[in-house]
């Protein structure tokens, strides 16, 4: 049965990777914990690893059609990769059950931001012919980079769901650039939050190639046939998902522990 539950939520978490440029990740640790049974610290590392691969190879597409803004990935990445290991550095300190209470608090946030309805893309960081208005972009940048990178540390999540909406209404970014920056950026992240995971914490390998395996192959599939699927509602639907999951979290966090 564990086998069955690691094969179908990795691909599940991989083709809403693919589709959204990310979300998906935040049901990861949910899953690896309440689904599959692991630790949290086990399931932080684990989720980091099914997120970076399922990420890399969603982003493929996006790179041979030269849809990432590369310059913004590595402003997001230089912020956000030194946050990763504060936020590994500060869960390690905290009880299972505040780190679960906090990351329903995140998965509130993503649900909310994912069902906000959408403005009008920004202009401050919109590419010209002269490149990037890095005097406007950097300080909306690099904060959320951080934060980002803090989440990604603290919680094994990829972060897209704060990424994309940055990238599309804060800094001006069309959505199809702003999904292949998301994966690039998810990537750099969970690299550099497993790294600082990986001293004293097992890994369940078994289940971990299971899952991200999975995850790949349907960040893979996404990617072939997501024109075809319409992600506005998509998305509202995983969100209502999300707020279910959350709510399940808190209930074993506060009542069943």
């Amino acid at each position: 049965m564990t086998v069955v539950l690691a094969l179908g939520f990795g691909a599940s978490i991989g083709i809403l990777l693919g589709l959204l440029g990310g979300g998906g990740s935040i049901l990861a640790v949910p899953v690896l914990v309440f689904a599959v049974g692991l630790e949290v610290e086990e399931a932080i590392p684990v989720s980091l690893i099914v997120v970076g691969a399922a990420s890399a190879v969603g982003v493929l597409p996006k790179l041979r059609a030269r849809r990432v803004e590369w310059r913004l990935a590595v402003v997001f990445a230089a912020s956000g990769i030194p946050a990763t290991f504060a936020g590994s550095a500060v869960g390690r300190l905290l009880p299972d059950e505040v780190l679960l209470l906090g990351f329903a608090a995140v998965m509130v946030a993503a649900g909310a931001r994912m069902l906000a309805e959408r403005g009008d893309i920004g202009t401050a960081c919109r590419t010209t012919g002269s490149g990037i208005d890095w005097r406007h972009c950097a300080p909306r940048s690099i904060p959320a980079g951080l934060a980002v990178g803090f989440m990604t540390g603290l919680f094994g999540v990829g972060g897209g769901f704060l990424i994309i909406p940055v990238l599309v209404l804060a800094l001006g970014i069309e959505m199809s650039v702003a999904v292949g920056t998301s994966l690039v950026i998810i990537v750099a992240n969970s690299v550099a939050g497993l790294f600082s995971h990986l001293s004293g914490t097992g890994i369940d390998w078994s289940i971990t190639v299971l899952f991200a395996g999975a995850a790949t192959v349907g960040s893979l599939l996404a990617a072939r046939w997501g024109t075809r699927v319409d992600t506005d509602r998509l998305q509202r639907l995983f969100a209502y998902l999300v707020f279910t999951v959350a709510g399940y979290v808190v209930i074993d966090a506060v009542l069943l522990s």
